[in-house]
């Protein structure tokens, strides 16, 4: 016979305890014990792995290699780019993002564009069937090996499953899918895990490819236990200002592939649209006679990006000045304001500064740093920049100029997109030969070792 315990459950990071705790031990958080009713059954449960090698190891020189490996296309592909060239049959994604940022409709764009042999199944919690044949429709989508059904117990849509074999199956989303083995809520910490546990086992078993939704907290990260992330193969965030038309879909966990691609979207009326040249989608908008404007090359995997980043320096009415950034590190944008006051002589301290990354992208790398002081200097000076130039190079505590990754593919980005002036590290610039300074073209290339030449 089945029994039941009531168990208390942390909401933040899973953990259990047999009574109520004001704060949980594990992750430090007030208040986020939840009461639970779970259902112990003494019966053995289905096994994951079902057939004749059950039980048996296997060497692995007798694994055919393309058993798993042969990868589909997803038909969109920034998609395949982050995936590391696209799905792997029998995997588990998570894909999480801020409510209405698109998570939905770029997986309903998906089922349209993947290949007609592929059967799809799209189960949604939130939405009915007419509701998503609307989104389909504005969207242009039309596939007839594409299946809905709204449904909310795991019960039901594993028997749906077992009916339609289909090899693409979507969840939207997870916080909407419960389990009957469990009394608790969906959403909560024990349903969230107890049906990715059962999505997993289906994913395994079955060959399926399995893409699942899930919400983001108010913090950023994806709703429930941290658990479900390590469960899943692949997980992946779709981020973006909700006024702004750029999406970034970032990789976070992929066990197929990199983690350092991104994908790169713009919300149009006809959906997402993906962006194959963003320096072309993201600087037409640039005026040359402002200043705190400077535009900086960072790298996303083997993608070179150039963006704007705009910075605003006013008197500060009060004794403690404000720093506001947005789009970068602010703890690093602290460190380069401390170097621009101590090397380049620049009164910050009685100045209000503004950091803004144009176009909603979030840039994390250092290379970023020479960029972040030219748009700094330019905004206390109120002097404009050169309007052609591009600044990369990492600055250190003492305003030494340290050499970056990958400097000739982004050189290479610049002189295509039309750039005439590269401000690189004088490090980099000592090891470059004669041939690959000829393939950049007619672009000017400025060696700084310090960030007092640069000015």
């Amino acid at each position: 016979m089945a029994k039941s315990k009531t168990v208390f459950v942390c909401q933040e990071c899973g953990y259990t305890s047999p009574k109520w705790l004001g704060k949980c031990p594990t992750c430090g958080q007030w208040n986020t014990m939840i009461e639970e009713f779970v259902v112990q059954d003494k019966t053995p449960g289905p096994a994951m792995l079902k057939g004749e090698n059950r039980g048996n190891a296997v060497k692995l020189s007798d694994i055919e290699s393309s058993e798993y490996g042969v990868r589909f296309s997803s038909g969109i592909p920034e998609m395949d780019r982050v995936l590391g060239g696209g799905y792997v049959p029998s995997s588990l994604i998570l894909l999480g993002g801020d409510p209405g940022i698109g998570k939905s409709t770029l997986v309903l764009q998906i089922c349209g564009k993947l290949p007609q042999d592929k059967k799809v199944l799209y189960v949604s919690g939130e939405e009915s069937a007419p509701q998503i044949r609307m989104r389909a429709h504005r969207l242009g989508i039309e596939n007839s090996n594409l299946k809905l059904l709204s449904e909310n117990a795991m019960s039901v849509i594993l028997a749906c499953v077992e009916k339609e074999k289909p090899d693409f199956l979507i969840i939207d989303s997870i916080q909407t899918v419960y389990s009957d083995e469990m009394s608790s809520s969906p959403g909560s910490v024990g349903q969230v895990r107890e049906v990715t546990g059962l999505l997993l086992k289906v994913a395994k078993t079955a060959g399926i490819t399995t893409m699942i939704i899930g919400h983001v907290t108010k913090e950023g990260n994806l709703a429930g236990p941290r658990v479900l992330e390590h469960m899943v193969d692949t997980v992946l965030y779709f981020e973006g200002e909700r006024n702004l038309p750029f999406r970034v879909l970032r990789g976070v966990k992929n066990r197929f592939g990199s983690t350092n691609e991104i994908g790169l979207f713009e919300m149009t009326g006809d959906g997402l649209c993906p962006v194959e040249n963003p320096a072309d989608a993201m600087l037409t908008q640039r005026d040359s006679n402002i200043s705190g404007a400077a535009v900086v090359c960072g790298m996303e995997g083997t993608r070179p990006l150039l963006t704007e980043i705009q910075a605003l320096a006013s008197k500060s009415p009060y004794n403690l000045p404000k720093r506001t950034v947005n789009g970068t590190d602010s703890n690093r944008v602290g460190m380069l304001l401390a170097v621009a006051e101590k090397s380049m002589r620049l009164p910050l301290w009685e100045r209000d500064v503004f950091i803004n990354v144009a176009g909603g992208i979030r840039l994390t790398e250092p290379a970023c740093d020479l960029g972040i002081l030219a748009t700094i200097y330019s905004a206390v000076k109120d002097l404009p920049l050169e309007r052609g130039a591009v600044y990369c190079g990492e600055v250190g505590l003492t305003g030494e100029v340290r050499a970056v990754s990958r400097i000739d593919a982004r050189i290479m980005e610049a002189a295509r997109t039309g750039f005439t002036d590269f401000y690189l590290p004088k490090a980099n610039y000592i090891k470059l030969t004669a041939s690959q300074i000829k393939e950049f073209g007619d672009i000017k290339l400025h060696p700084i070792a310090n960030v007092k030449e640069l000015f």
